[in-house]
């Protein structure tokens, strides 16, 4: 059964840094591709970045390039974003997705913020950007 598991989230000072990690069980992530999303309170749920295995490249949105970038972690089967100075507005849940097939690696590269192909949800984890 696939699986995703975030983790990392917490309460970090603006300027702060963070690495969250979304670890896969289930399924290796060959062939798939790990998107990357958050949602503040009161705000629709937004792409963050994209990491594509058949490139075994990351796409980050430019609203956060610059200071988020995704790796992954092939021994451990998983994938990271890690964020630095991070803002309060960076604030909300962040969770990461995954689904395979060509049609969404290639929108994980054209469109890396896209949601629309991404099937499989993890329960997201908390980030607070707060002095």
């Amino acid at each position: 059964q696939l699986q995703l598991v975030e983790s990392g989230g917490d309460l970090v000072q603006p300027g702060g840094s963070l690495r969250l990690s979304c670890a896969a069980s289930g399924f290796t992530l060959d062939y798939y591709a790990i998107g990357w999303f958050r949602q503040a309170p009161g705000k629709e749920r937004e792409g963050v970045g994209c990491y594509s295995s058949r490139d075994d490249s990351a796409y980050i949105a430019d609203f956060v390039k610059g200071r988020f970038t995704i790796s992954r972690d092939n021994a451990k089967n998983t994938v990271y974003l890690q964020m630095n100075s991070l803002k309060p507005e960076d604030s909300g849940v962040y969770y990461c997705a995954a689904a395979v097939g060509a049609t969404v690696q290639a929108m994980c590269i054209i469109s890396p913020t896209t949601e629309d192909y991404f099937d499989s949800w993890g329960q997201g984890t908390q980030v607070t950007v707060s002095s």
